[in-house]
């Protein structure tokens, strides 16, 4: 294992989308946002692993890769 902290994904676009329960910027639920800091890195290497399918389904969303 590495030493360096596993970052946030946030990327300062914080809007929460009603239909998917996901923040429109970093694809994370509004849980996952308020336990990141005291996640441990494993878990915040499972959120991590979960983004690029939720990016996949936000972006075939009405709307597509639109904040909503």
């Amino acid at each position: 294992m590495t030493d360096v902290p596993v970052p946030s994904p946030c990327n300062s676009v914080c809007r929460m989308d009603a239909a998917t329960g996901w923040c429109a910027g970093c694809l994370r639920t509004i849980d996952e946002i308020m336990a990141w800091s005291r996640l441990s890195d494993e878990d915040k290497r499972a959120v991590w692993a979960q983004l690029p399918q939720r990016r996949v389904v936000w972006d075939a969303r009405p709307g597509g890769g639109k904040p909503a």
